[in-house]
């Protein structure tokens, strides 16, 4: 018998809200048509914004937006995106696609996204190919209130108060496209920018993300964390409140040709999954790392790029990253988002990757239509875990599932408390054929499901489409029993279901 334990009254780390954030670029059809369109486009928008993408992203409870990438935020001027449209400056995106850049989506344009969605702002600086001087304007630009030659300019173009930035990231990637450099060199780097990003404002002080490793890059972290996180008398905790982590999950482990989204059979489905269970094991080493300078854990560890990425959609420009979602993507962000949940002592924000349009995309949009993907169903139920109180849980008599040597555990699972008493249990079964009866138990009797809800599919390779987009979506869930010895649930095959408790 498979039972889920849960022990309501050990309460252990909060969750942030922020695990549940996303991420957009200047990336194929991510901000531009799937955001952003003209006002005079034939979208219902506000100020340029989608106003059926800005709804659903409202739903979600979007916690935090990450902007302008990502490989583009090492050759982003933020001053090509101020001021009239027609004077900005145009550029060609030459990571992504090779088209033209208009900047007609900057700054102001970013914020009033996030004003509209509701959400905090994570600002992304360019360490690879920008200054201090110009990072330094910028923050100024944005948050000062005072009198100076970048407030008079924000005045100008249009917004007289500064805006609050949450969060701010000293570059990107900056092993890779973001400059290639070592870790010493970055460490020291990091050290000198974030001296710049100053706090204009005490009361809503900005949170300085550190670039953190690739995957596995254990030795990246040690050296950044003793560089740049090193204690002194003037700064007893360091210099940054997050260091970030970057995995995908791909399915071949080949970049040149990583599978295909839609077109997948049992193997590649047990292959990506057990691929995606590989983010405990990164989550856990890279924060044993940095246990060793931080045993507070004062400083959080940002995954801020997430996600599965596969070949894109025949037909469309290798560069937008423009691929489909299935049950499969479903699957990885119940399971990523349950080890978020599990490490959120640790993990303290998250990024899926991306937003709208680009690799695991919460949101497809062509034209005027708009699709809501597995991903985003999934993120939708999961909102419930957001700022609540994770608990002690644990899974017994779980069996294996999978092909050859791509053997996963069938089930995943996370649980958490809100302010109200309302338990939320989210489990995945990640067997692609078999359903699994699972009986919860918790400390004391008497609690009862106030809501339950499941996402799956007819197949595996199931997925939404503008002519049928409701083929994988949020439905209500009646497979459990409420007996004297807890909860009995049936959980269908490839498929993640939530249920909520309270006495």
């Amino acid at each position: 018998m498979t039972v889920l334990k849960i022990n309501e009254h050990q309460p252990l780390s909060h969750i942030q809200p922020e695990i549940y954030g996303h991420f957009s670029e200047h990336l194929g059809r991510c901000i531009y048509e799937g955001l952003f369109v003209k006002p005079d486009s034939g979208i219902p928008n506000v100020n340029g914004m989608r106003c059926d993408v800005v709804e659903a992203l409202k739903e979600l409870k979007v916690p935090v937006l990450r902007w302008p990438g990502g490989c583009f935020a090492d050759e982003y001027h933020w001053q090509d995106g101020i001021g009239p449209k027609e004077n900005r400056k145009k550029m060609i995106n030459t990571h992504w696609g090779g088209v033209v850049e208009d900047n007609s989506f900057g700054t102001h344009e970013f914020m009033e996204l996030c004003r509209q969605i509701g959400c905090k702002t994570y600002i992304n600086g360019n360490v690879g190919s920008g200054t201090v001087q110009e990072m330094s304007e910028w923050v100024e630009y944005m948050t000062f209130s005072g009198l100076s030659p970048m407030t008079e300019q924000r005045r100008e173009n249009g917004h007289a108060e500064p805006w609050t930035v949450d969060y701010f990231g000293v570059g990107n990637e900056s092993w890779g496209c973001g400059g290639n450099m070592l870790p010493e060199f970055y460490a020291n780097e990091y050290r000198r920018y974030q001296t710049y990003v100053r706090n204009y404002d005490e009361s809503k002080p900005i949170k300085k993300i550190c670039c953190g490793a690739n995957v596995d890059d254990y030795e990246w972290t040690k050296v950044v964390m003793d560089t740049a996180y090193r204690r002194t008398p003037e700064h007893q905790h360091g210099f940054m409140d997050g260091l970030s982590l970057h995995y995908y999950v791909i399915p071949t482990g080949n970049w040149d040709h990583k599978g295909s989204a839609v077109d997948f059979d049992v193997d590649e489905w047990y292959q990506t999954l057990k691929k995606a269970l590989y983010m405990d094991e990164l989550v856990t080493k890279h924060g044993a790392i940095m246990d060793t300078y931080d045993p507070e854990k004062k400083v959080g560890l940002i995954v801020d790029e997430w996600g599965g990425w596969y070949d894109v959609e025949p037909g469309t420009n290798p560069g937008f990253l423009y691929q489909q979602n299935t049950v499969r993507d479903a699957l990885i962000a119940a399971i990523t988002l349950n080890i978020f949940n599990k490490h959120s002592d640790r993990v303290k924000m998250a990024c899926i990757a991306q937003m709208v349009n680009v690799l695991q995309a919460v949101i497809l949009t062509e034209g005027d239509k708009m699709v809501k993907t597995p991903t985003y169903h999934v993120m939708h139920m999961y909102r419930h875990h957001q700022d609540g109180q994770l608990l002690s849980s644990s899974l017994t008599g779980v069996e294996g599932a999978g092909t050859g040597e791509n053997i996963v555990p069938k089930l995943t699972e996370s649980v958490s408390v809100n302010a109200e008493g309302i338990i939320t249990v989210t489990v995945g079964n990640l067997s692609d054929c078999a359903e699994e009866k699972l009986t919860v138990q918790l400390e004391e009797s008497g609690y009862q499901v106030v809501e339950a809800r499941i996402v799956n599919g007819p197949a595996i390779q199931s997925h939404n489409t503008f002519e049928d987009p409701d083929v994988v979506s949020e439905k209500a869930f009646d497979g459990y029993t409420v007996t004297d010895c807890g909860i009995e649930m049936v959980l269908p095959a490839a498929s993640v279901v939530e249920v909520r408790l309270k006495k």
